[in-house]
């Protein structure tokens, strides 16, 4: 029953991030409220979300990932490197040339994602 409640927490954390937060930055978060949720737990419930496709992975900073919940279906991210603002990309035009590399490379593509990072316009 805690595990439960703990993992609630961590994803009710995370819902209320506008763009996207680090496994550290939902654990100070918790703490910081007075929720009682160690790392390690923190760690395994994001995994968790990742894997059931809850939740999206970012790598855009070095030596950690940074988690996001994500809205359903297909899409990409541009990231901005400054703020961390987070803007989800629904059109995916890719399909064609993913095609054509499969074909080239004779690979069979399962899936893909793109994480463009950058500067956003209030930072620039």
């Amino acid at each position: 029953m805690r595990a439960t409640r703990q993992r609630l927490a961590v994803l009710q954390a995370l819902s209320a991030e506008p763009n996207d937060a680090t496994a550290q930055e939902i654990h100070a978060k918790l703490s910081a409220g007075g929720e009682s949720v160690g790392l390690a737990t923190v760690y395994r419930t994001l995994a968790l979300l990742t894997e059931h496709g809850v939740v999206d992975a970012l790598a855009h900073r070095p030596g950690e990932l940074c988690y996001r919940l994500c809205g359903e279906g297909h899409h990409h991210h541009l990231v901005c490197n400054e703020c961390h603002r987070v803007v989800e990309l629904d059109d995916c035009d890719l399909d064609d040339w993913l095609e054509r590399l499969a074909v080239e490379h004779k690979f069979a593509i399962s899936a893909h994602t793109v994480e463009m990072t950058g500067i956003c316009a209030d930072c620039r």
